[in-house]
């Protein structure tokens, strides 16, 4: 027994000494966990001062811009602005150490002058040196009387979705306010800001007042500059990226407005229905449906029913993707296209003009009935004097019957034809022969002109 109580009390000592020995081991971390975690809150740290640091370099060259009214109680009285939170209130960003800011066409609105608040508080009247509704930017130089704390371009074809990103600005009148997130996407366009569209998307919040301050990266460069948010969206902000911005600064201050390059052609998106009429690729380029006579793509050779696939050597999908790329580019220059004709590709060099006007987009066409319930006639002066039509040739929309398949692609009275399936149809007789050579079933390819303006639409054949 009283070997057995001997034993019995080891045995409970050595169960207190492993408990104990298990609760230090819980209650304090290995060193190679100290290690450990000492690493991971480095990493933490490391990444926590680069926002730090960039923050403390950038904020100096970011301003609050607000516009400016000249009171009329004193003569010689000092400018007054509305408050910051007020409308077209908004940020901007030093790009030269003599004064040249860059921010947002619609921040300075109208005005010629706006009040430039700086990080130190004090404000200057700035001059708008010149805007562009077209890419939504604007130049406003402050006379300091000495250098100024400013930011550099980056290059925005090197960004990357995914990349960190620090927004700089004044939301609701809060100064230099910075906000981290990550670019979401790139190549935005149909957001309908601007005519010229190529956002970088981001998740750093962007709020009202933000609009013209800048967008950085990691490295405290400006990739884009802020413009607009989606109400009722978190996380959905769009910044104009600095390339556009460094071409149209340049231009706005040598220039005091910006020249564009300018083709003179009608275009459309290539729709699954036109693809197969063109035997392309579902939104492959995009297809031109008017080219205007003595403008450089006349000049060149370019025809309506030709797809751009490439500008440059850069992929066109889109038009508007088309009307950015030419308007990037100077009057006067060689530029290279790649079409597809008659599926055949090839290339024009094209001599660019100056732009006169945007390159026309017609209409998107409804899905197809089964019908084409039209009614025509051959174009006389008076007809053509009646519905604004330049042509001299071609067959005349009578009448629509209501619910077909001419009613349903919004085919008009008075809109001229001018092809059935790629061939020119020059008057009545042309268009009924062509028709007939559709079989039932099948889709036809029209050209119409409406108002001098051209597009293309589909329409398919009864089936019986």
């Amino acid at each position: 027994m009283g070997r057995l109580k001997a034993l019995g009390r080891g045995y409970r000592s050595g169960m207190i000494v492993v408990s104990v020995l298990t609760l230090l081991s819980v209650a304090a971390p290995s060193s190679a966990a100290q290690a450990k975690d000492s690493a991971g809150t480095k990493i933490l740290q490391d990444l926590q001062n680069v926002f730090v640091d960039i923050a403390d370099r950038v904020k100096p060259a970011v301003v609050n811009i607000s516009p400016v009214t000249h009171s009329t109680a004193k003569p010689g009285g000092s400018p007054r602005s509305r408050p910051p939170e007020g409308s077209g209130s908004g940020s901007g960003v030093i790009l030269d150490e003599k004064g040249y800011i860059i921010t947002n066409n619609h921040v300075v609105g109208d005005a010629s002058e706006v009040k430039v608040r700086l990080s130190d508080k004090s404000h200057f009247t700035g001059k708008v040196i010149g805007k562009d509704p077209d890419s939504d930017l604007a130049v406003v130089k402050i006379e300091a009387g000495h250098d100024l704390p400013f930011v550099t371009l980056g290059d925005s074809s090197t960004v990357k979705v995914g990349q960190w990103v620090i927004a700089v600005g004044s939301p609701f009148g809060l100064d230099r306010t910075v906000t981290v997130g990550v670019v979401s996407a790139l190549g935005r366009e149909n957001v309908n800001l601007s005519r010229y569209e190529d956002f970088i998307q981001t998740d750093a919040s962007i709020n009202p007042g933000n609009s013209g301050g800048p967008l950085f990266n990691i490295n405290g460069d400006v990739i884009g500059i802020n413009t607009a948010i989606i109400n009722f969206a978190q996380g959905i902000g769009f910044a104009i990226p600095s390339n556009m911005v460094q071409n149209v600064m340049n231009q706005l201050i040598s220039k005091g407005r910006v020249v564009r390059g300018w083709l003179g052609v009608g275009i459309q998106p290539v729709t699954a229905d036109l693809a197969l009429k063109f035997n392309v690729k579902e939104e492959e380029g995009v297809l031109v449906n008017e080219v205007f006579e003595g403008d450089p793509a006349s000049k060149a050779g370019m025809q309506p029913g030709d797809i751009i696939v490439k500008l440059e050597g850069k992929v066109v999908d889109t038009p508007q993707t088309l009307s950015r790329l030419i308007a990037q580019l100077s009057p006067g220059k060689s530029a290279a296209f790649e079409i597809i004709r008659d599926g055949q590709r090839r290339t024009l060099a094209v001599k660019l003009g100056e732009r006169k006007e945007e390159a026309v987009t017609a209409s998107i066409p409804k899905t197809p009935e089964t019908a084409l319930g039209l009614n025509v006639q051959e174009l006389t002066p008076e007809l053509a004097e009646r519905f604004k039509l330049k042509d001299e040739k071609g067959v005349l929309v009578t009448k629509v019957e209501p619910g077909s398949a001419a009613d349903s692609e919004g085919i008009k009275e008075g809109d001229l034809i001018k092809e059935i399936n790629r061939s020119k149809t020059a008057n009545a007789e042309e268009f009924k022969s062509a028709i007939e050579k559709v079989k039932k079933g099948e889709s036809v390819l029209i050209r119409i002109i409406r108002e001098s303006r051209a597009f293309y639409v589909v329409l398919k054949m009864p089936s019986e």
